[in-house]
């Protein structure tokens, strides 16, 4: 049985990620879907991104180019808000201040689907555990449970009328391959999903290669889902923090 029970209404949705075209590899198949049904779909971005590329020499215009992809990639994927915290690439760090902000953008958004990185490092595929992504999935995991139901959490936060709100849905996309429990059909929104990835070219000296890896991780996720063949697929680890099969509480 799925992880996340079909029909179940998914309106509004916020994606969290470390760096620009983290959401873009992890999860735009799957956001592209939900946007074209009708779901309001928002991202929010914790590091500028000021550490990646390969051009040496003067890096001074890298964060605005990277801000600028995603928010290219984002047009093409249907999302609307758009959030940076301007943090620095290689240095994202578990604390109470990031944490605040992850819970003062939940309570204003008051998502049904709350998207992030996993918090727990992926040793057989190390690439998808980059420090930044770790604390990404950290950050919103706290975040989510309990801060933000928890109305005397950042109390500022309630006396500025953002009320504690109970998030329904955690995803956490990049997860170990035992964590994984729900798989999204996204070869609908194949296309959309790898001209978005595109467009963070200046991540990516080889297009084309890139290109090709992707789809070969969709089809082998489909392949180890039980998806018919051909199909492409994003996988999650979902896990359920208030829906009717959970105990209410902070």
């Amino acid at each position: 049985m799925s992880a996340f029970p079909a029909g179940t209404p998914v309106k509004r949705v916020l994606a969290f990620a470390a760096h620009p075209d983290d959401i873009d590899f992890g999860a735009a198949g799957t956001l592209a879907t939900w946007a074209a049904e009708g779901a309001e779909v928002s991202y929010c971005v914790m590091t500028d991104g000021d550490a990646g590329g390969f051009e040496p020499g003067d890096r001074s215009g890298v964060s605005a180019l990277r801000s600028g992809e995603q928010r290219a990639a984002a047009d093409i994927v249907g999302a609307g808000q758009l959030h940076f915290l301007g943090e620095r690439d290689g240095f994202l760090a578990v604390n109470h201040e990031l944490i605040g902000r992850v819970v003062e953008l939940i309570r204003r958004v008051r998502p049904d689907v709350v998207l992030s990185m996993h918090p727990e490092r992926n040793w057989d595929r190390i690439q998808a555990s980059h420090p930044d992504h770790l604390a990404c999935g950290e950050i919103v995991t706290r975040a989510v449970y309990p801060a933000a139901e928890n109305p005397f959490a950042y109390p500022e936060l309630e006396s500025a009328g953002l009320q504690a709100y109970k998030v329904p849905w955690l995803w956490f996309y990049g997860a170990p391959r035992e964590r994984e429990n729900h798989a999204v059909d996204i070869s609908a929104e194949l296309d959309r999903k790898l001209a978005a990835i595109r467009v963070h070219a200046s991540q990516h000296p080889d297009i084309e290669g890139m290109d090709a890896s992707v789809r070969g991780f969709l089809q082998e996720n489909a392949r180890r889902h039980g998806l018919p063949a051909g199909s492409s697929a994003e996988v999650f680890h979902v896990v359920g923090v208030n829906t009717p099969a959970t105990i209410a509480g902070f």
